[in-house]
């Protein structure tokens, strides 16, 4: 198999490889759409997409206004059982990344007790919030998927249908389910609920003095219907036992979840052309518990999915591994299906 690889293949030069080879076979093929095909080619989404996609839709929303926007973040087939379930990206997770700063008072090393160390403080901070489950709750995205998997899976079918049906028994099921596929079970456990995860941590300054001060940086993910300033406020409510008093607090980032629906046109063909190249293939929405650039044009208005279509030539878990490493690769023959499928759905739905 020949790939094309390196750092970005799939995240996703690819992608943009399929969009423009899509844009030159339009006008290649003398094609008239009814309306105007944009191609918005954005740089900083790994940073948060405020100097790329968030700068255009503030400044130049007249160049990329439109009805429909297809994206990252959906398109990989997920094999179960010899049939693939390709996903289509309906919604994603909001992000909240903040910082918290914990007060102490210096001392010398050899006399511990005598000061107020940061990190101990920064400690029951990190293993408050890093082991915090908050509340189930199933969006309809998640509750569409969970249904398509079930269908096809038939090893974790009553697992799925159980959760399903009592949402709050997710993680009692989602642990045996993990003693079989932990990939998948936590997977679907990060799509239920807001996470929080600590991701930077600095304290101290000298190997034999008390750090009076300690801070960490957390990446907490929301639901669609939740907000960044609630969320905050539940991390707050959770650290009232820690010395409250002597925590900061900063929000880094924030940005809203976001979620498009399913019962459109476009949804309707993006299914048809995938079973005309693969009849016996199904199609999930999926709620991706990163982020995208489509948050800002949901918030233009604009229906958006992620939708890069690819066969999962290797197997599923190694595909999801790659991402953002040395060794991401793509198939030549999956950037030819990609751009195959784009083409006929463009062609098609703007003619």
């Amino acid at each position: 198999m020949v790939s094309f690889g390196g750092r970005g293949a799939l995240d996703m030069k690819s992608m943009v490889a399929m969009e423009v080879m899509v844009i030159k076979l339009l006008k290649r093929n003398n094609v008239k759409p009814k309306g105007d095909v944009i191609l918005a080619a954005t740089a900083d989404e790994e940073k948060g997409g405020e100097a790329g996609a968030g700068w255009l839709v503030r400044n130049h929303s007249e160049k990329v206004r439109a009805d429909y926007v297809i994206n990252e973040g959906g398109g990989l087939a997920i094999p179960i059982n010899g049939k693939d379930i390709y996903t289509i990206q309906t919604a994603e997770k909001g992000i909240l990344w903040f910082k918290v700063k914990a007060k102490g008072r210096p001392g010398h090393g050899s006399v511990p007790g005598a000061a107020d160390n940061a990190i101990l403080r920064m400690n029951k901070v990190v293993e408050k919030l890093g082991n915090h489950r908050s509340k189930i709750s199933l969006v309809p995205t998640v509750k569409q998927f969970l249904s398509e998997i079930a269908k096809e899976n038939k090893a974790a079918q009553q697992a799925l249908s159980l959760l399903l049906q009592n949402p709050e028994s997710a993680d009692q099921i989602l642990d045996q389910v993990a003693q079989k596929d932990k990939a998948m079970a936590e997977g679907v456990r990060a799509m239920l609920r807001m996470t929080i995860a600590p991701t930077i941590i600095h304290g101290g300054v000298k190997e034999n003095i008390i750090p009076s001060e300690c801070e960490s940086v957390f990446d907490c993910r929301i639901l669609p219907g939740q907000n960044p300033i609630d969320a905050f406020n539940e991390i707050k409510d959770l650290l009232k036992d820690v010395d409250l008093e002597k925590l900061e607090f900063e929000i880094v980032q924030a940005n809203e979840p976001s979620e498009s629906p399913m019962n459109t046109q476009l949804y309707e063909q993006i299914i048809n052309v995938l079973k005309e190249f693969e009849p016996n293939c199904s199609v999930a929405p999926i709620l991706l518990t990163g982020g995208t650039d489509s948050r800002f044009f949901r918030k233009m208005g604009s229906v958006c999915y992620g939708f890069q279509p690819m066969r999962s030539d290797l197997p599923y878990g190694e595909i999801l591994k790659m991402t953002h490493g040395i060794d991401e690769r793509i198939s030549i023959e999956n950037l030819v299906f990609g751009t195959s499928v784009l083409y006929n759905l463009i062609e098609r739905f703007t003619t």
